[in-house]
């Protein structure tokens, strides 16, 4: 069986601990994998290594740093199927779905290696008589990420590449569900020239979390994953003086006006919520239908639905892929079977889906909800599936006050044709990221990805502009120097007076 370790110091270490994690093959149910879960003493020899390494990458030229990330950059490029195959393998997402996980996390990479446009400084001069005031900005030292089994590669790609850029050092901890994507990002920045000890990763639990919480030559975390760890995450690094970014948990509302294209909002509707079986914070996964546009809308979406082809990923027909663990999708069933006591209407349950063949698979068919009331579980939770909850709202008042209403504010969307409502649409919601007649409004790289409430702990949104200063501080400087003719080291310069 195949072993995922530890990477150290520009080199795999096994693990020590004798403690393993299982990888399973979602569309099989088979273990395929093993992954080393590190000792509080692994991942300080990871921190130890990211903190010499930083002596010498931290003074590094902008040149050197980023003539890494450009080949790191064609690099990945070269092996993009590759990374999709480790992902799908280990996730279960569709093949297409992966290419597009690696090459959202590009965008990212592409952004670091433009840093020295981010990291130009400001300078003000005569501010007072022979005074100016320069601000630059300089990385924080060693770094961790903690990142969520959705997006092994693309989530890991948001943090390190810009952090390594600013000159800080790095060390990661993956989910243990699907680990060995992201030691592949690893091995292919030592490939392109990243110095040893610059990138590290320990797998395993929250041993490995508490540990890079507390250690005290950890200067800042990065986090991504469900609201209830991202809280825990930001009040432990935050009382033990680290700078943290938490991203969390969403429960995001797709607007539907009455003058909406109806088609255009069922496509959307159907691969906002369905896609990557819906294990994504950005996915839709409630649609509110504004006036009478509910009937008409439900059935629609319904007739996409049941089309959707369900499959292993690595099968070129398959639209859908499974979930990732069985615990995990007998959670997400439990919404859909418990939907109609609490009030729903079942207009699809696709608790009872398998694929022949793969019978062992954690399957879960597209599950849609109708009319469902705001005191259900389906509504209230985040469910990280293929669940999708419709509620109908009389007005766009009543729409509007229904989404602020929710404790998440990650990402939402309007349908409409009306550019007025549209944009006090924009003004009006509380969330952090907004799509007009667009479903997974998730920002390109050089914009920065965040949301609002119980949906993100800490100041900064994760990559863009915001990234840059998470992963470096500010420090201004005040210069006077006395002008050559007023005296000192005759330099020729002319004498007034």
């Amino acid at each position: 069986m195949k072993t995922v370790n530890h990477w150290i110091d520009g080199k795999s270490v096994e693990g020590t601990s004798g403690t393993y994690g299982p990888v399973t093959d979602p569309a099989t149910g088979a273990v395929t994998t093993r992954v080393a879960f590190a000792t509080a003493e692994e991942v300080d020899a990871a921190v130890a290594a990211a903190k010499a390494a930083y002596g010498t990458w931290g003074g590094s030229s902008l040149a050197q740093r980023t003539a890494v990330l450009f080949r790191y950059r064609a690099l990945l490029d070269a092996h993009r199927e590759e990374l999709a195959r480790l992902i799908t393998a280990e996730h279960g997402k569709v093949h297409s779905d992966a290419l597009g996980e690696v090459a959202r996390g590009l965008e990212v990479v592409e952004l670091a290696c433009g840093i020295a446009q981010q990291l130009k400084g400001e300078l003000s001069t005569q501010v007072s008589s022979r005074v100016d005031v320069s601000a630059i900005r300089q990385p924080l030292g060693v770094v961790a990420g903690i990142t969520p089994f959705n997006f092994p590669a693309m989530v890991p790609m948001w943090m390190f590449p810009l952090a390594v850029a600013c000159g800080n050092t790095f060390v990661l901890k993956p989910s243990e569900k699907d680990p060995s994507a992201a030691i592949r990002l690893a091995e292919l920045a030592a490939e392109a020239g990243l110095p040893d000890g610059v990138l590290n990763v320990v797998n395993g639990d929250r041993i490995a979390v508490d540990r890079l919480l507390e250690h005290p030559d950890v200067a800042a975390v990065s986090f991504v994953g469900s609201t209830p760890v991202a809280r825990y995450i930001h009040i432990t690094a935050s009382a033990n003086g680290k700078r943290v970014q938490a991203l969390g948990g969403a429960k995001n509302h797709m607007l539907v006006l009455p003058d909406a294209d109806l088609d255009a909002a069922a496509d959307a509707a159907v691969s906002a919520a369905y896609g990557s079986a819906g294990e994504r914070c950005m996915a839709i996964s409630a649609v509110v239908a504004v006036g009478g546009t509910g009937d008409e809308l439900v059935a629609k979406i319904r007739e996409r639905a049941e089309k959707i082809r369900i499959g292993p990923g690595d099968d070129p027909a398959s639209e859908m892929g499974p979930l990732i663990t069985k615990d995990h999708r007998d959670k997400v069933a439990s919404y859909v079977r418990g939907a109609a006591a609490q009030g729903a209407e079942v207009v699809l349950d696709g608790t009872g889906f398998t694929v022949r063949g793969y019978e062992n698979g954690h399957w879960m068919g597209l599950s849609l909800l109708d009319k469902v009331p705001t005191g259900a579980d389906a509504y209230r939770d985040e469910i990280f599936g293929p669940v999708l909850c419709v509620l109908r709202a009389g007005t766009y008042e009543e729409g509007l006050a229904l989404i602020n209403a929710s404790p998440w504010g990650n990402g939402t969307a309007i349908f409409t044709r009306d550019g007025g409502m549209a944009r006090r649409f924009q003004l009006e919601v509380e969330a952090g990221m907004v799509g007009v007649n667009v479903p997974i409004p998730v920002p390109v790289g050089y914009h920065s990805f965040g949301g609002w409430k119980h949906s993100l702990f800490g100041d900064h949104h994760i990559y863009g502009n915001d990234g840059v200063r998470f992963y470096t501080r500010g420090k201004v400087v005040t210069t006077r120097w006395p002008d050559p003719a007023d005296g000192g080291v005759d330099l020729g310069f002319p004498h007034h007076g």
